[in-house]
């Protein structure tokens, strides 16, 4: 039996932030994660990254995917990562980034480990995530 089977399933927190309306990215990850045996958090629209920060922390996630496509990805990882930091959290919660991004590098340089953009294969994304997912 491998070791994967043994440990409990993976928690993602699916965020939307900020007043992108934009969802339907988010509601087709939220299901392949959940149809591929991850226990899916999904926060609903227009959340703060306070408010993220604090779901990631109290649902104890192992990931959180943030969707977005209103260009604000620079103004809203940040106070994310550093809400994580604060609870030192960060170290034990892998955060990816999907929709449309600009300057991927400067989401790298904050600790982003992955940015999926639009036509990003589904099942490439459950992978990385299942590889890469910190455990506990």
């Amino acid at each position: 039996m491998p070791a994967e089977q043994d440990s409990p399933p993976i928690r993602v927190l699916v965020a939307k932030v900020g007043l992108d309306g934009h969802d339907r990215g988010a509601n087709i990850i939220s299901r392949k994660f959940r149809d591929a045996g991850f226990e899916v958090v999904y926060s609903g629209l227009h959340r703060t990254p306070e408010e993220v920060v604090q779901m990631a922390v109290q649902e104890d996630v192992n990931v959180i995917g943030i969707s977005i496509h209103s260009g604000a990805e620079h103004t809203h990882v940040p106070k994310v990562v550093d809400g994580l930091r604060e609870y030192n959290a960060f170290d034990d919660t892998m955060i990816i980034v999907g929709g449309i991004v600009g300057e991927e590098d400067r989401l790298r340089e904050l600790g982003v480990e992955a940015i999926f953009g639009p036509g990003a294969s589904l099942d490439e994304i459950v992978e990385f995530v299942r590889e890469n997912a910190p455990r506990y």
